[in-house]
């Protein structure tokens, strides 16, 4: 296992094969993904039957614990698909309020969501939350939407799994992805009218932190009437030279062929994204999973004793966290690997010299964008200060319309999921709306 190395881009490990290419890894994958997927329902078939009351079986001897075993099993090893978001009602003044989720817009790569409140005269302000393309799919930021719903109008973007596009789609890179978020930035504006507000709110969950202030600059710099009126950056890698961490190091010791040779894959047949160049899910998911792998072996075993105690309640908690956890989607090659370059290798947009559609990217162009910098104090992906900085290169922007808030005992995904995200990090982002609301 000496190939597992802490990997730079997303808060995970590069899975590296010791045969050095990747190319015949995924359809080895596919193979024992099938496998595990028929080992998964005969576990549950077993679990189920030990688990009927009218087994005498399951009563005596290690009838509960190989019912609990063989569920735990069974739930480690199921195929996971694209989750749904499920987020049907939210409280406003105290009352249930129905949410639908619609479509607003489709693009080769991706798709955008909005959670539209009908009945509701004035939804809030408008707000662009941008999902992270990090191999997990846009409802891991289901409990910041969840959040942020009742008092504004959301919009999220939905970010496809790349083994399902078409090569006759084209390729997708960081470039095409600030142009993605330009143009989302756009209908979102656009959204409801001329009598409506043109500008936006965007916050940027990790990864994005990037694109997003990437086109904000090109929107400053091009006086667009729907560029973003605040920008909240949320533990993202603006300048991966503060205060850089291990998932972050492996950047600066590998070259960039060694990205390019060990872990890219191509898509196999049976998919629509067929021959396609991929970093894949599984290799990301491989790298979450050895990051903690201590304490995922320690949440499964908990699960286990709550299974033979009875205690369900507990046990579905840690199974619809893993159900998300799990679920995984495979990048473009080219997104990853200009993100490796751009982010972790050359240090271009701090340094000035990221260059987007010919044009340099110059952070001095974001003038009337507020900006609110957010970090968790114990955060191992992206460390203190690499999100401040965006601050510190906004050089022309005035001091009243930025922020730094760094919430104490936050990790990374704490941020943006979990009660200290509800409780103390919201409110502070929904204060910093309210107060440049326009």
């Amino acid at each position: 296992m000496d190939w597992i190395r802490s990997a730079p881009l997303f808060g995970a490990t590069d899975i590296s094969p010791p045969w050095g290419k990747s190319s015949m890894l995924y359809s080895a994958y596919e193979v024992q993904r099938s496998l595990l997927a028929g080992a998964s329902a005969f576990a549950d078939i077993g679990a189920q039957m030990l688990a009927n009351p009218n087994n005498p079986m399951g009563y005596v001897g290690g009838g509960p614990a190989m019912s609990a075993a063989l569920e735990v099993f069974a739930h480690a090893a199921a195929p996971r698909g694209k989750p749904e978001f499920g987020i049907d009602e939210v409280m406003l003044d105290g009352k249930p309020i129905a949410v639908e989720e619609r479509i607003e817009a489709r693009r080769a790569f991706g798709q955008l969501k909005h959670f539209v409140k009908p009945g509701v005269a004035d939804p809030g302000p408008k707000l662009l939350i941008v999902a992270p393309m990090s191999g997990h799919f846009a409802t891991l930021l289901r409990g910041t939407v969840a959040r942020m719903v009742p008092g504004h109008d959301v919009y999220i973007t939905d970010w496809r799994d790349a083994k399902n596009v078409p090569l006759s789609e084209g390729k997708f890179d960081l470039d095409d992805y600030v142009d993605y978020v330009i143009a989302w930035c756009e209908h979102v504006g656009e959204a409801g009218g001329k009598d409506s507000d043109q500008r936006p709110h965007m916050l940027a969950v990790c990864q994005p932190s990037v694109p997003c202030f990437a086109a904000t600059a090109c929107m400053g710099r091009d006086k667009h009437p729907n560029r973003p009126r605040t920008l909240t950056l949320m533990g993202g890698p603006i300048d991966t030279r503060e205060a850089p961490t291990a998932v972050n190091t492996v950047a600066t010791e590998r070259p960039f062929s060694w990205f390019e040779q060990n872990v890219i894959a191509t898509v196999p047949f049976q998919y629509a994204g067929a021959g396609r160049k991929v970093y894949p899910g599984f290799l990301q998911l491989t790298g979450f999973l050895s990051m903690n792998l201590g304490s995922h072996l320690t949440s499964h075993w908990e699960m286990f004793k709550h299974l033979v105690e009875g205690d369900d309640d507990s046990a579905d908690k840690t199974k619809h966290f893993y159900e998300e956890y799990r679920s995984v989607a495979d990048m473009t090659a080219e997104f990853y690997l200009q993100t490796i370059e751009v982010v972790f290798q050359t240090h271009a947009l701090p340094k000035g010299e990221y260059v987007h559609n010919d044009h340099v990217v110059d952070a001095s162009d974001i003038t009337d964008t507020a900006l609110l910098a957010i970090e968790g104090e114990h955060d191992d992906i992206s460390g203190l200060g690499q999100t401040k900085a965006a601050l510190t290169i906004a050089d022309r922007l005035p001091a009243k319309m930025k922020k730094y808030y760094m919430a104490k005992d936050v990790g990374h995904y704490g941020i943006f999921n979990g009660s200290k995200w509800r409780t103390r990090i919201a409110p502070v982002l929904e204060d910093w709306i309210a107060t440049h609301g326009g």
